[in-house]
């Protein structure tokens, strides 16, 4: 049990130890090799943990998704409230490292053969599912502009995302929070 326990926390430290890499370096540039000593093993002990590069990228994202939905990589069940969604620009905005290496990889991801695209093309279709059923769960059918949900869910998808790009490149300019709590108030009230 013991043993357990301490290859579940190497694990967990190495998934730190990935994250800050690829933040640092990208995908492309971060290695194995990089990761292995910052936790201080070798590749072929950081192998004994993860086979290949793309199952440790995979458990990343895993994990990733995991902290942010508290659901694992099947996103929230139903969607989430827009408070709830503010309360995480907030979250992410107190995390540039963790917000740093998702943006990197979803940037690196559009290319055909990265090994996470896959992952990304399904990771937004399940947010932008989850962000219609979050508008309708607050708005009902038609929000008060007349939108349906599942015309403006794309769009809340592309704040948040766009919201944090713009704060990683000028944090002084650009108060991600406050962007978002506007962008949320331009939606209008949701009925009572």
């Amino acid at each position: 049990m013991a043993a357990r326990a301490r290859g579940g926390e190497r694990r967990a430290e190495i998934l730190r130890a990935t994250l800050e890499v690829i933040a640092e370096r990208g995908y492309r540039g971060a290695t194995l090799g990089a990761v292995a000593e910052r936790v201080g093993l070798t590749q072929q002990g950081l192998l004994h943990h993860f086979p290949t590069k793309e199952a440790l990228l995979r458990a990343v994202l895993e994990d990733r998704d995991r902290w942010d939905t508290g659901s694992g990589p099947s996103g929230g069940a139903g969607g989430w409230p827009l408070g709830l969604l503010v309360a995480l620009v907030e979250y992410n905005a107190m995390r540039p490292g963790v917000v740093r290496t998702f943006s990197a990889l979803l940037g690196e991801s559009v290319t055909e053969e990265h090994p996470a695209r896959e992952h990304f093309t399904r990771r937004y279709e399940r947010v932008r599912a989850d962000m219609a059923a979050s508008l309708r769960a607050e708005y009902g059918e038609r929000l008060p502009n007349g939108m349906a949900a599942e015309a403006v869910a794309p769009l809340l998808v592309a704040v948040m995302d766009g919201l944090q790009y713009q704060w990683l490149l000028d944090p002084e300019a650009v108060d991600m929070p406050a962007a978002f709590r506007a962008f949320v108030a331009l939606l209008g009230e949701p009925p009572n």
